[in-house]
């Protein structure tokens, strides 16, 4: 407790290396493959940036919070899967045609809502702050 605070590293690391690719992402997607996939792809393409990018402010959160929410690490490896699965077979799917894929994407879906549900479980258990005054 360094810092007055416990945070789980892993998680803000993973979710600023996340964050990262997923601009790195973005912007292959704007200017690299705009000219090369259908829009209707390219769309896919973005919609796996936009959960990667939410995604991994959602595992900052959790690696800050770690203190707070006990039990939250569930949530953190639930969003790194969900991110994994949903994301990455949005790419793959996206880049590839390689339609089966889209098949596997809504088990990604599940995982992303089951580490947002671990956060609320986590929440709703944490002990009450304080009060001050």
């Amino acid at each position: 407790m360094r810092y007055g605070f416990c945070m789980d590293r892993r998680f803000v690391a993973l979710g600023a290396i996340l964050g990262l690719t997923g601009v790195a992402a973005g912007a292959f997607g704007a200017h690299g493959l705009k000219t090369k996939l259908a829009p209707d792809m390219l769309a896919v393409f973005e919609t796996g940036v936009r959960y990667q990018l939410f995604h991994a402010v959602a595992l900052l959160f959790v690696g800050l919070a770690a203190d707070k929410l006990r039990g939250s690490a569930a949530a953190g490896w639930l969003f790194l899967a969900g991110i994994v699965v949903f994301s990455g077979t949005l790419f793959a799917l996206s880049t590839t045609g390689i339609r089966w894929l889209g098949a596997i994407t809504p088990v990604g879906g599940v995982a992303l809502l089951a580490g947002w549900a671990a956060i609320a479980w986590s929440a709703w258990r944490a002990a009450p702050a304080p009060v001050q005054g």
